[in-house]
């Protein structure tokens, strides 16, 4: 399987850009978020434990330190994106995300920089300092956690923000000449292959020049564990991944970059489902339908299987 033929994926676009592999090196920059810091609220988004994704340890060392050691497990690669991934990456004072970002960028083997974080936690000012790298001639991406565009899921995962901030986030960052990338999660309860769908639909009417998809996981301390552990919330089947994943693709336009086409979490941290204890047999599976149904772009201009008038976006 070629995923680079079927799906727009950003590893293979960066390496026709700069002629080179380039990688993303995750960073830990010891930032909060306001849903767990009492600020909006307590206990963070439902399907939240970031241990499942990022290395709590690395908060200890430096950003030089870190992008040092990330660097060394780096494969074949010669040149580095900074990733700012832990928690929400602009919660902070500029002058501090200044002082981080530059430790990050003065380094002579990064080409640019990818922040992951909230769309209600991104200041115009932090927006200001982000492009002032693009201006200086480097690849500088906004990562919005929007995970849907539902106003309803958004508030039984405990979100803390509606749709509509996230697209003024959005707006505002592009106006500003910054690459938005927006984090989407398939399986979320309540949510099918329509919702997905229209998700997909909302996000590209506004705007976007990545997208990351995501399976649900279930993971050890977070709200929707206990849900799971009590037979009230089903694990996500990977084939129904792969259906609602392959026709969010199908339906992208393709000069939009994927940055992810599935997730991976560490057991034992990771409960269900099993599958995602390995992003390959997301991947696989995604792949596997796109080369029996058609690649990125190929449903757009095509009737529709699903009838988006069906689901309220601001529900």
């Amino acid at each position: 399987m070629q995923l680079p033929q079927l799906v727009n994926m950003f590893g293979s676009d960066l390496q026709r850009r700069y002629g080179e592999k380039i990688h993303k090196l995750s960073l830990h920059g010891g930032f909060s978020c306001p849903n767990r810091d009492g600020t909006l609220g307590r206990g963070g988004c439902t399907f939240c434990n970031v241990a499942s994704f990022a290395d709590e340890q690395m908060q200890q060392q430096s950003i030089t330190e870190q992008l040092a050691i990330q660097a060394k497990k780096a494969n074949r690669a010669q040149r580095y994106l900074a990733y700012f991934q832990a928690y929400t990456s602009t919660y902070a004072e500029v002058e501090l995300l200044a002082t981080m970002y530059r430790q990050a960028l003065s380094q002579a083997d990064i080409v640019g920089i990818c922040v992951g974080t909230r769309p209600d936690c991104v200041p115009e000012a932090a927006l200001d300092l982000l492009a002032s790298y693009c201006e200086q001639g480097f690849e500088a991406w906004l990562e919005l956690g929007l995970q849907t565009a539902h106003d309803k899921t958004l508030r039984r995962i405990n979100r803390g923000h509606n749709f509509s901030c996230y697209q003024n986030t959005a707006r505002l960052a592009r106006e500003r000449g910054l690459k938005v990338c927006s984090h989407l999660i398939i399986g979320l309860p309540g949510e099918g292959y329509q919702e997905h769908l229209a998700t997909l639909q909302a996000v590209l009417e506004g705007g976007v020049d990545g997208i990351k998809l995501h399976p649900l996981h279930i993971v050890t301390g977070s709200t929707m564990a206990r849900a799971w552990k009590a037979g009230r919330l089903p694990e996500l089947v990977l084939n129904d991944y792969a259906v609602s994943a392959g026709e969010m693709i199908r339906h992208t336009p393709k000069e939009v970059v994927f940055h992810r086409i599935s997730a991976s979490a560490r057991r034992p941290t990771l409960l269900a489902p099993l599958w995602c204890e390995n992003r390959w047999n997301g991947m696989q599976a995604v792949g596997g339908y796109l080369q029996s149904q058609g690649g990125q772009g190929s449903a757009l201009g095509v009737k529709q299987r699903y009838n988006p008038d069906n689901v309220s976006l601001l529900d």
